[in-house]
C-alpha cells in the first residue's frame, strides 16, 4: 500500500479544514496517511491533535522559531522528515502555505510535482490526479509516478461524520535542526474587521472583476442592501481598488460560510472557490455561459447583471 504524509496547517489554535480534507482525500483512494506538523512546543501539538483524529500517526517538529507560520523553518523540517520517511506522495493544501512549500520542497527532494489537484485515484505504483488549471475553465488529467508532491484545492473532499471522532493519533516527536532559518516573525498582522465581518455574515453579496469600475458599486450596494446581505469583492476587484480589503472573499482575503452566497461577474477561478466553497447556498450571475463558476454553483443564470441587479433591487425594495 502506498504511503501519504499531509502537512498539517494550522492558526490561532485551530487545524484547517483542508488538512482533514486531505486525508480524507488520500484515503479514499486507498493511501495509508501519517500528518506532518509544526508547532512551537509540545503542549500545542497535544492541543491541535484532539482535533487530527482522522490521522493515526503524527510526526511533530517543535521550535520556538515555528510559534507562527515561518516558510523557511516550515521546508527544513518539511524537507527533513520526508527525506527521514521517505513517503510516496507529500500532501500540501493549495494555500499560501502550499504556494511557499510545495515547489520548493519538489526541488529539494527531487519529486515530481502537480498544483490545483482535485481529485486523486491510485493504481498500483501510479497515481492519477486531476488539477484545475486556466482559473478553473479546464481540467487537466495526469498520471504521475511516486515519489511526487501534490498541492491541493481546498474542498477537494468533504469530511464525513465520523472523520473526527476516532482516537487521537499517535504522536512522534522528531528533532530537526533549525538554527539554518535565515527568517524570523516579527509580527503576525490581522487585517483590520472594524467595520465588517464577512466571517459573521449570513448573506454575501459578491462582486467580480465584470464590475467594471468603483464607479458601478452604488448598484452593487444598493442590490446588497435590499437583500439584507453585506457586500463582497473577488481579488480584481480589491486589487484595482473598487473595495477595501476587508471585503474580499477567497484564498489571499476572507474565507466564508454564509447561508446564501450570490455573485454577480465573478468567474469562479480556485482562488475565489477556497473562500466560498462553503456557503450553504450559492448562486451565480454571469454573461459568459462557460464560466467554471456555474460548476459550484447551486443555482445559476447566464444574464447581464446590470440589467438584473436594478430590477431585483426595484422588486425586493417593493416587497413583490
Amino acid at each position: 500500500m502506498m504511503h501519504a504524509l499531509i502537512f498539517v496547517e494550522h492558526a490561532d489554535g485551530k487545524v484547517s479544514d483542508a488538512t482533514i480534507e486531505m486525508a480524507v482525500l488520500a484515503a479514499g483512494a486507498g493511501l495509508t496517511c501519517k500528518g506532518v506538523i509544526c508547532a512551537s512546543d509540545a503542549s500545542v501539538i497535544e492541543e491541535l491533535s484532539t482535533q487530527l483524529r482522522v490521522f493515526e500517526e503524527l510526526i511533530a517538529i517543535t521550535d520556538v522559531c515555528l510559534t507562527d507560520y515561518n516558510p523557511a523553518s516550515a521546508l527544513i523540517a518539511l524537507e527533513t522528515v520526508v527525506s527521514s520517511i521517505a513517503p510516496d506522495v507529500v500532501m500540501i493544501s493549495y494555500s499560501t502555505a502550499g504556494v511557499d512549500l510545495g515547489a520548493s520542497l519538489a526541488v529539494k527532494t527531487g519529486r515530481e510535482m502537480v498544483g490545483y489537484v482535485s481529485e486523486l485515484t491510485v493504481n498500483g505504483d501510479e497515481i492519477s490526479v486531476a488539477s484545475q488549471i486556466y482559473g478553473g475553465k479546464l481540467i487537466a488529467r495526469t498520471k504521475i509516478s511516486c515519489p511526487a508532491v501534490l498541492a491541493v484545492m481546498p474542498g477537494a473532499a468533504k469530511p464525513d461524520a465520523g472523520a473526527e471522532t476516532g482516537a487521537a493519533p499517535v504522536v512522534h516527536m522528531m528533532q530537526v535542526d533549525l538554527s539554518a532559518t535565515r527568517i524570523r516573525v516579527k509580527e503576525v498582522m490581522a487585517p483590520d474587521t472594524s467595520d465588517l465581518d464577512l466571517t459573521k455574515s449570513e448573506k454575501i453579496f459578491c462582486v467580480g472583476r465584470a464590475l467594471g469600475g468603483a464607479e458601478k458599486l452604488e448598484i452593487a450596494q444598493a442590490f446588497a442592501e435590499s437583500l439584507g446581505a453585506d457586500l463582497a469583492g473577488s481579488r480584481p476587484v480589491i486589487d484595482a481598488g473598487w473595495m477595501p480589503k476587508v471585503h474580499q472573499v477567497g484564498k489571499s482575503g476572507t474565507k466564508v460560510k454564509p447561508k446564501l452566497y450570490l455573485m454577480a461577474g465573478v468567474s469562479g477561478a480556485p482562488e475565489h472557490l477556497e473562500g466560498m466553497a462553503d456557503s450553504e447556498l450559492i448562486i451565480a450571475l454571469n454573461s459568459d455561459e462557460q464560466a467554471p463558476i456555474f460548476n459550484k454553483a447551486h443555482f445559476g443564470a447566464v444574464c447581464d447583471m446590470f440589467e438584473v441587479m436594478p430590477a431585483l433591487t426595484q422588486r425586493l425594495q417593493s416587497g413583490s
